[in-house]
């Protein structure tokens, strides 16, 4: 069982649904990510799009909206490592297909439930055509939590292939994971857990 660390995979929604900038630097980067998290909130706080009934429609507005900042393909890769050369060109394809799957799994429900949330945003460093931008969450009872993107540019897009969270990467997170499974299963064994979801996302405490 896939189990993150509970303020990584908690804490990474958070940091994709907080929208009340209170202080603005940085440059095309941090402009691509603050836009993306004021589309994400203006369709949580669309009221033809609230309820059960509507949430379907909701998730999937959010899923497109993540979709054009979040390079999934980039993010599966780093998170094989070097065991991405042991699948086939079909069985990277279905990889990062199922890989998306599973982050969208872990943080579909929870993206919804926090608002009123504050974001400063930081310093934005770029070298070449990778780029940082860092991040400050306020949360309600005033606690902060740095969070730090990591980006690249896709043909003038910057892309987010990692994320941060209180010095624990994302990507980094999974590859871990990934390895103790790949040290004893194959690659395809791998798929096959991931299209059975028996490689689950249920975050635990630390």
């Amino acid at each position: 069982m896939l189990v993150p660390n509970l303020k990584a995979a908690t804490l990474y929604i958070l940091s994709l649904s907080v929208f009340i900038p209170t202080l603005a630097f940085g440059g095309v980067a941090t402009d691509q990510v603050r836009q993306t998290a004021d589309r994400v909130q203006a369709i949580l706080q669309d009221s033809q799009l609230k309820g059960p009934a509507k949430e379907k429609e909701r998730r999937e507005k959010i899923r497109q909206i993540l979709a054009v900042r979040f390079d999934y393909n980039e993010m599966a890769k780093r998170s094989l490592g070097s065991h991405w050369q042991r699948g086939s060109a079909d069985e990277q394809q279905q990889f990062v297909k199922l890989f998306t799957d599973l982050l969208e799994r872990s943080y579909s429900g929870q993206i919804e439930s926090y608002d009123g949330e504050k974001i400063i945003y930081g310093r934005e460093s770029v070298s070449d055509n990778q780029a940082d931008v860092d991040t400050k969450i306020i949360t309600k009872k005033g606690e902060e939590i740095s969070v730090n993107y990591k980006l690249q540019n896709s043909g003038g897009d910057w892309k987010v292939y990692d994320v941060v969270i209180e010095n624990i990467s994302l990507v980094n997170n999974y590859r871990s994971q990934f390895n103790r499974i790949l040290a004893k299963e194959s690659f395809g064994e791998l798929l096959e857990r991931l299209r059975s979801k028996s490689v689950d996302v249920k975050p635990v405490r630390s």
